[in-house]
């Protein structure tokens, strides 16, 4: 895996090389926003770590110009602790943000979660904006979805946990994946809430949820929607 670290500041890219390399990660390395384009441009890059403060090009505008093209996943870092300066680096395109000063070993346990994520999830998304498996079809540029050719209607977060399992028809998530994956957070006894929201997507798209056709459990493991 390739990842490029941006910062204007030296010894933080230097610090973080050493850890990265130290997991098996090759590193390219960019002082400002402009040069981190460039890499991108001449290189396969599969993760960013972005600086929000540097010269010439900065890390939001960067990001900005990355996510024209790209959907490379983007950890963005920032001496600014505020929460509106969280917001904003997330609302221009990076997939998570990390405070200065931070904790090594915090840094890279975000860099694996971004990397499984868009290698199991972000490349496979960009392909088509239609899952389909039997007469379950989720539509994601109009976020319908119909079974039958009936449009069903569920909650955003019963939407997300559908379209990873349709996305990935045949595979099987444990409940802490699905839970990681939708919430986009650590797993912390999961099961009450994701078993919930299972159970009500099946009465919606099952004609007897009972005995489902589509959405599935595999005892002991986790949940899979069936590959028909």
């Amino acid at each position: 895996m390739n990842i490029l670290v941006c910062d204007d500041d030296k010894a933080i890219v230097d610090a973080i090389e050493i850890y990265l390399v130290n997991e098996g990660y090759k590193i390219f390395k960019a002082s400002n926003g402009m040069e981190a384009i460039e890499i991108i441009e001449e290189n396969e890059i599969h993760l960013i770590i972005m600086d929000v403060m540097m010269p010439k090009m900065d890390g939001l505008r960067a990001t900005m110009k990355i996510r024209e093209e790209n959907n490379i996943p983007v950890i963005m870092l920032s001496a600014k602790s505020e929460d509106t300066d969280k917001i904003m680096g997330l609302n221009m395109g990076a997939d998570d943000y990390v405070t200065k000063p931070f904790n090594p070993l915090e840094l890279i346990a975000r860099v694996k979660s971004q990397l499984r994520r868009y290698t199991t999830l972000g490349s496979l998304e960009t392909k088509t904006n239609v899952c389909k498996t039997g007469g379950l079809v989720i539509d994601d540029e109009s976020k319908t979805i119909t079974v039958d050719g009936d449009e069903v209607h569920l909650t955003p977060v019963q939407y997300k946990i559908l379209r990873l399992l349709t996305a990935n028809a045949g595979r099987v998530f444990s409940i802490e994946e699905i839970y990681e994956k939708v919430w986009k957070e650590t797993a912390f006894s999961p099961e009450n809430t994701v078993t919930v929201h299972i159970r009500k997507i099946r009465e919606k798209i099952e004609i007897n949820p009972k005995e489902p056709k589509y959405l599935k459990v595999v005892w002991g493991i986790g949940y899979k929607v069936e590959k028909l």
